[in-house]
C-alpha cells in the first residue's frame, strides 16, 4: 500500500429508528408526565444530598449532585431558566469547593453557604424538570455531551479512594 493513501476506516452503519413516529410523539410529552422516572431522580438526588449533610457521602453521590448541577447550566444554557443562570454557576461553585476539600480531608464536609447554594440548585433543577420535555432533556445531555468533548469544563481533582466506596 502506498504511504500516501489512507487506511480504510471500518463501516459503522447507523442507527435506525424502529418506530420514527413514536420516538417524535415521545419526545414532545413532558417529563413530568413520566411520574416514575421524576421521582426516581428526585429520589436519587435527594438522597445523594441528605448523605452529603450527614458528613458520609461517597463519591457516587458526589457523581449525582455532579450530573445535576451539568444538567442544570446545560438546561440554562438551551433558554430554560437563562434568569437563574447565577444559581447553577453557584451551585457548581460550591460542589468545586466541597470536591477540592474532600482531596485534602478525605471527607465530603460542605459548610452553610455551600449548602444553600446546593439546595437553592436543587429546586431550580425540580423546576426545570417539571417543565421541559423529553426532547429538550435529550438536547441538554448532548449540550453536556459536547461541552464535555470539546473540554468547556472543570477538571475535577482525583478523589482518594477512601473516599470511594
Amino acid at each position: 500500500m502506498p504511504s500516501n493513501k489512507k487506511p480504510r476506516k471500518a463501516y459503522r452503519p447507523k442507527g435506525v429508528l424502529l418506530d420514527p413516529m413514536g420516538y417524535v410523539r415521545e419526545s414532545l410529552v413532558p417529563i413530568a408526565q413520566h411520574e416514575s422516572y421524576l421521582i426516581d431522580l428526585k429520589i436519587r438526588n435527594s438522597l445523594a444530598m441528605s448523605s452529603l449533610l450527614r458528613g458520609g457521602a461517597s463519591k457516587g453521590d458526589m457523581d449525582m449532585l455532579i450530573a445535576m448541577s451539568n444538567i442544570v447550566e446545560a438546561l440554562c444554557a438551551l433558554g430554560f431558566g437563562d434568569e437563574h443562570k447565577a444559581v447553577a454557576v453557584d451551585g457548581r461553585e460550591a460542589i468545586l469547593r466541597i470536591v477540592f476539600r474532600a482531596v485534602e480531608k478525605l471527607r465530603f464536609t460542605p459548610t452553610g453557604p455551600e449548602i444553600a447554594a446546593l439546595n437553592t440548585l436543587m429546586e431550580l433543577h425540580d423546576a426545570q424538570m417539571a417543565v421541559i420535555t423529553v426532547k429538550d432533556m435529550e438536547r441538554a445531555l448532548a449540550y453536556a455531551k459536547a461541552q464535555m468533548r470539546n473540554k468547556n469544563v472543570t477538571k475535577l481533582p482525583h478523589v482518594p479512594a477512601a473516599l470511594q466506596e
